[in-house]
């Protein structure tokens, strides 16, 4: 990936690895922007009369797999659809999401967290995609401190997280979000914590 032309980087990652943050300061530190909430509003403009649902999303910080799915749910239950349409109307939300991606990064450099980006960008130049991963028990833990709850409950989050991810990128992609083959750079942050895991994509980057 060359940086000193308009390049896109795109992170997925498991629930509980910090893949945001790692995201968040990679951006920062090469002073371009991270695509998050700012999709939902360009979808927003697309699908007319959902923008209340959207700002209610934001306002809640939600977790990755609330926002899709309740920006969905806002959305659909302004109309009424038979089960063939539903399926047509929820792939027509995915790609008006990735149309809204894609063009903001041919505007611009950035990354992308989540949100399937891996597929959006495939066979493009100047993309790097990166899967962030940590065994079980580190995940366990952060999210046990981050969320103040017991390391079982943080476990539970984990399957239903990972889970839902699962399903959302086969569902829309037709991949499986765990295949290395997907990725240039796959990350055990286990050791790294997040400052050096961003320290290591930097010297990969150059």
């Amino acid at each position: 990936m060359n940086k000193e032309e308009r390049f896109v980087i795109t992170i997925s990652r498991q629930f509980g690895t910090g893949g945001h943050e790692v995201g968040a300061e990679l951006a920062r530190r090469l002073g371009v922007k991270l695509l998050d909430k700012q999709i939902l509003n360009e979808v927003a403009s697309r699908f007319g009369g959902v923008e209340d649902a959207v700002e209610r999303i934001e306002a809640r910080n939600p977790l990755w797999r609330d926002d899709f799915t309740s920006f969905y749910r806002q959305y659909m239950a302004r109309a009424e659809y038979n089960g063939q349409e539903h399926d047509q109307t929820s792939h027509r939300l995915f790609e008006a999401q990735a149309q809204a991606i894609r063009k903001i990064a041919s505007q611009e450099s950035c990354i992308i967290i989540g949100r399937c980006g891996f597929y959006i960008f495939q066979g493009m130049p100047n993309v790097l995609k990166i899967f962030i991963h940590a065994d079980d028990d580190c995940r366990k833990r952060r999210i046990a401190e981050k969320y103040d709850i017991s390391e079982q409950d943080a476990a539970a989050m984990i399957v239903d997280n990972d889970y839902s991810r699962e399903l959302y990128t086969k569902t829309y992609t037709g991949c499986d979000w765990q295949d290395a083959r997907n990725y240039d750079v796959t990350l055990n942050v286990r050791k790294f914590g997040v400052n050096g895991a961003v320290d290591f994509l930097m010297n990969v980057i150059g």
